[in-house]
């Protein structure tokens, strides 16, 4: 359609600034739907101009990190893509085990996401500013020169850090479980794979066509990044099974990561722009080399020449599979309650197995009509509840690591989100933005003690907590609730989301504040007081009780809540996650599925084997308690 027919001949009349100002105020959806109105407004919408003010909207990252990033890419509609199909995951997941914490703080990196998990931990004389906070890396989604995304999981065998390629499967616009799975693909084009359209994530298919046609810079092949699964969920196996093939195929698609792989995940907190642009350049040789690990492989493959191998470096074949797992045509995966426990039994089905005990119980009478029909009844109620390995790997060519996140319908207690316990999954939290009514909402960390993170002699170090806090409503009253999300102490004395004390944010304390001036002696000034209770021993770890308290608001921002009769005190400060990582110190991870979601109950810091930092957990009291976990996992 013409200019003058279609009306656009005013906006192709004005300057590129201006017309990049005037769709600023559009959605992306809008920009491409302008796009298409006509061909000369086509070619317009397509300029780095207009996606970079889609870009700077999203508030994902500063603007002098898009222009970083765009180093990296082809054009920044590219960049565009990738921010919106990554955008739901920024933020804070969570996992019940094991419960000293198992927080993961998804962030961007450069030209990526990161997840870093925060390792629980003790801070020294000064509080979050005495030291590095210690983490560890989970996965990555590099952003590829075409705008699709990479997924890398992160782990560490017998002394190696390896990298795990899989693929970046749907993500909800609104999701709250990251769900790490396997899944079974088909194989075109000679064995490389048919990609889908990463932006239909954010948009609908429509759109996503829309963007298609304005990239027409960019080959089919290039725009594409996965396809549509088989309809055989992974989670419809047994956990045995789930568990069995994630060790598999994570066993064969690592990679060993190289030691430049290894030194940044994310610029560091400077102030020197020499230094920053240092950092920078690190970074981007480092994502190109993990790119081109993503694309051509070299991991640790042990099937023979000549078997069935996919070109593309983040797929088995499913044959293969069935072999090294050596399940006949005739298998039925069978279910443990332990993932360790779970065999796999050659020639023989769940049912077989299931008759072969009857009989032990019940004799040669199960010739009877009626014990059959139990046995029967028996063995199909059992054959139907999971589904069966062999059908589930029949379904595609090859199999390979997905990154899927979706919207699940979960219960939760007190914002803290109900789990379940087989899943090799991360919820996230949902954690509210400061406003009006609700100004104490978000995360804070802290420790006990006053002033705060004073050392005392038999307690050198403090436990790092952190606290979410976060509204609810009832019986006519506005409650505030500190929920506990990690704990820094040796041996955890508080479950994962338990209380750290509620306050009634309608009823003021009559409790004075202890103390006249702080650590510099300075004058406190205490804004607001709240009547509450604090968690105390009273029903067991699981159930604790309460007692009361009060909860004081200092005027440099502190929250501080004292125990009225033990006179107990938790400080809390407001926290930046994001710069507390890019000047914090890495650690290694444990094994890769482990390293995602850590199902088995523990109590104790598993990561206390890695921690040589000297703001880490090393008090006495740590050696004797711990030294087994660390001979057991390292």
């Amino acid at each position: 359609m013409s200019p003058d027919l279609c009306g656009s001949g005013l906006l192709l009349g004005l300057p590129d600034d201006i017309f990049s100002v005037i769709t600023s105020s559009l959605s992306a959806r809008d920009v491409c739907s302008l796009g298409l109105s006509c061909r000369d407004l086509h070619a317009v919408v397509g300029s780095d101009k207009v996606w970079l003010s889609q870009c700077d909207k999203l508030g994902l990252i500063p603007s002098s990190a898009l222009i970083q990033w765009r180093k990296g890419v082809c054009s920044y509609m590219a960049l565009c893509r990738f921010l919106v199909n990554v955008h739901p995951l920024i933020g804070i997941w969570v996992h019940q085990n094991p419960e000293l914490g198992n927080v993961l703080y998804v962030m961007p990196g450069f030209c990526s996401l990161v997840g870093c998990r925060i390792i629980p931990q003790e801070v020294g004389p000064l509080g979050l500013e005495d030291g590095p906070i210690l983490w560890t890396p989970v996965f990555e989604i590099i952003c590829n020169y075409e705008g699709t995304p990479a997924f890398f999981l992160h782990g560490r065998e017998r002394g190696v850090n390896y990298v795990y390629p899989g693929l970046l499967r749907s993500v909800d616009r609104s999701c709250n479980v990251l769900l790490l799975e396997v899944e079974p693909r088909h194989q075109r084009n000679g064995g490389k794979l048919a990609y889908s359209k990463s932006f239909a994530h954010e948009v609908d298919k429509e759109l996503s066509r829309r963007l298609s046609r304005l990239d027409s810079g960019i080959s089919k092949s290039q725009r594409i990044v996965g396809q549509k699964g088989t309809g055989l969920p992974f989670s419809r196996l047994g956990f045995g099974d789930r568990r069995r093939l994630l060790d598999l195929v994570t066993g064969q698609v690592r990679q060993v990561s190289p030691e430049t792989a290894n030194m940044l995940l994310f610029p560091r907190l400077r102030n020197d722009e020499v230094d920053l642009e240092r950092d920078i350049a690190v970074l981007y040789e480092r994502r190109l080399l993990l790119l081109q690990m993503y694309k051509h492989g070299g991991g640790n493959r042990d099937f023979k020449a000549g078997s069935e191998l996919p070109l593309n470096p983040t797929e088995l074949g499913t044959s293969e599979v069935c072999k090294s797992l050596d399940c006949p045509s005739g298998y039925h995966a069978s279910q443990a309650g332990d993932g360790d426990q779970t065999h796999c039994t050659k020639g023989k089905t769940l049912s077989g197995f299931l008759k072969n005990g009857l009989k032990q119980i019940l004799g040669k009478s199960s010739s009877t009509n009626g014990n059959r029909d139990f046995q029967k009844k028996i063995a199909s109620s059992g054959e139907s509840k999971h589904l069966q390995l062999h059908e589930f790997l029949r379904s595609g060519d090859t199999i390979g690591l997905s990154l899927r996140a979706t919207t699940m319908k979960l219960s939760s207690y007190r914002a803290w989100p109900n789990m379940h316990d087989s899943r090799f999954a991360l919820y996230k939290l949902p954690l509210r933005a400061p406003k009006a009514s609700h100004e104490y909402a978000g995360l804070w960390g802290g420790t006990f003690g006053w002033p705060p993170g004073r050392p005392s002699e038999d307690k050198p170090g403090k436990a790092l907590f952190f606290i979410m806090i976060s509204y609810e409503e009832s019986e006519g009253q506005q409650l505030l609730i500190a929920t506990k999300i990690l704990e820094g102490t040796s041996y955890v004395l508080h479950p994962n989301g338990s209380a750290m004390f509620i306050v009634n944010t309608a009823q003021p304390s009559t409790d004075t504040f202890p103390w006249d001036t702080d650590e510099d002696s300075n004058h406190i000034d205490v804004k607001q007081s709240f009547v509450g209770e604090g968690i105390a021993n009273g029903y067991g770890f699981r159930y604790p009780g309460s007692k009361p308290g009060s909860l004081f608001v200092i005027q440099n921002g502190l929250l501080v809540f004292i125990w009225r009769e033990s006179r107990a005190v938790l400080t809390l400060q407001r926290l930046n996650l994001a710069d507390l990582l890019r000047k914090g110190e890495m650690v290694p991870s444990l094994s890769p599925i482990s390293n995602f979601a850590y199902l088995t109950k523990t109590y104790s810091n598993v990561y206390s084997g890695f921690s040589n930092s000297s703001n880490a957990l090393s008090s006495p009291r740590y050696d004797a308690s711990l030294a087994y976990i660390a001979s057991a996992f390292f």
